[in-house]
């Protein structure tokens, strides 16, 4: 295995997680991109010293019976002891007994108790007691697994589940909603392991169709992905604390995000029944899209559907973006105000209509691209690895419909873009009593 020492912790605990061992890790200086070729020679001189050593150290190791524990060249320590979370460190976690529990009889010594555990967001917490809990579970049987949940592939069980949402002040009967987005998150097309890892600010837009976003007040109105309604807020919580004590993304340890986003603490709207196509799913769904943070569309002058998807389409493209070099994978999320969607189809536009013009409009001249802090690494077919002439507009996603097109919000001239991070593909599941 080969990594950066900013990544070092990251990988043995995965390692340790996964029960490998004997597998040796070459560690190179961080980081690797945007280097200069005095930093690209020195980072190779320190790979190839340490494959030389490794090597050397394989030939005296042939015929060993017993495995090698996993070791990180250049160090004399294993790799269990290489940062990441030692069993030490794991074992030295204080647990809180339900009596215990009882006896913490102030917010402040709660959410005290549980941030020095770090088994929360910073924020307060209600209290997850076993009366709670089980009111939470209602009656379904709390050990039942769901899988294992990435980087630290703990096994995600109904309780471990109902413990986070009492934790984030869900209602008991948004629980279905909460078991059925990591049902599609632990889909591997979500590819959780890598939102969870990834430098990039992504963070799971939970997006609930159907009778039950009414019946639950998932809010899909004004300021929907703003504060102020209760099923968001902790659905989209409780999301998040999950990957928090589950999987066990803690930032900077298991969570490489650069700078995150607050898209992290809370991500989670409801579409509009009444969009002027119908909705994307009439049934009780969950869509889980593995997104940035809204991109702002503001077209307060348009009066035409193909004005207001220019916008939007410029809106979608930017060399700052994963979307477009990742290409195989990408997909877009437009969120459309109730008002741009109105002209848009009053112009006869369909939802395809929308999922075509933005696919042939969000593109980049090849020139522009080979600007972008992402040249080299592009995941593209063959046929746009072809293109020679450095005027050609380069799209951004691989097809139609891999532009997502939902209603939300309320009055006023503004609509959302919402690109994936390119290694994740938005998953739905059905939302069922458990």
């Amino acid at each position: 295995m080969i990594g950066t020492t900013a990544f070092r912790g990251l990988a043995v605990s995965e390692l340790g997680a996964l029960g490998i061992t004997g597998l040796p890790m070459v560690v190179v200086e961080h980081p690797l991109g945007g280097e200069r070729s005095e930093g690209i020679s020195r980072r190779a001189r320190q790979a190839t010293d340490q494959l030389t050593a490794l090597l050397s150290c394989a030939a005296r190791e042939i015929g060993r019976t017993e495995p090698a524990s996993a070791v990180v060249a250049g160090s004399v320590r294993p790799a269990s002891t290489e940062g990441g979370l030692r069993e030490s460190l794991a074992g030295s976690v204080r647990p809180i007994s339900p009596e215990t529990l009882e006896t913490l009889d102030t917010p402040d010594a709660v959410l005290a108790a549980f941030c020095e555990r770090e088994w929360c967001d910073g924020l307060p917490i209600v209290p997850p007691t076993e009366e709670r809990v089980r009111a939470m579970l209602g009656g379904a049987p709390a050990e039942r697994p769901l899988g294992a949940m990435p980087p630290l592939w703990r096994q995600a069980t109904l309780e471990k589940l109902a413990v986070n949402a009492v934790m984030a002040g869900c209602e008991p009967s948004y629980f279905p909603v909460i078991v059925a987005a990591v049902q599609a998150m632990l889909d591997p097309s979500f590819n959780l392991y890598g939102v969870q890892a990834t430098t990039h600010p992504v963070a799971p837009l939970l997006i609930v169709h159907g009778p039950a976003a009414l019946e639950l007040g998932v809010h899909a109105g004004s300021g929907c992905f703003g504060p102020g309604f209760r099923a968001n807020a902790t659905i989209g919580r409780a999301i998040r604390l999950i990957m928090l004590n589950v999987g066990g993304a803690w930032p900077g340890r298991y969570d490489m995000a650069t700078q995150g986003s607050p898209a992290k603490f809370s991500y989670c709207i409801a579409e509009r029944a009444d969009a002027p196509w119908g909705p994307l799913y009439a049934d009780n769904v969950v869509t889980v899209f593995g997104g940035e943070p809204p991109h702002n569309v503001n077209d307060h002058v348009s009066t035409t559907a193909a004005g207001i998807l220019a916008t939007v389409a410029d809106t979608a493209v930017s060399l700052g973006s994963n979307v477009g070099w990742y290409f195989s994978l990408s997909q877009l999320l437009i969120v459309l105000g109730p008002e741009h969607a109105r002209t848009i189809a009053g112009d006869g536009f369909s939802r395809a209509d929308v999922q075509r013009f933005v696919f042939e409009h969000a593109r980049l001249p090849l020139r522009t691209l080979k600007l972008g802090g992402m040249w080299g690494i592009q995941d593209w077919p063959r046929w746009m690895h072809a293109v020679t002439d450095d005027d050609a507009l380069m799209p951004q996603v691989p097809s139609p419909e891999d532009v997502l097109i939902i209603v939300a919000g309320g009055p006023g001239k503004h609509s959302a873009v919402v690109p994936n991070c390119t290694f994740s593909r938005a998953v739905s599941r059905a939302i069922r009593p458990l």
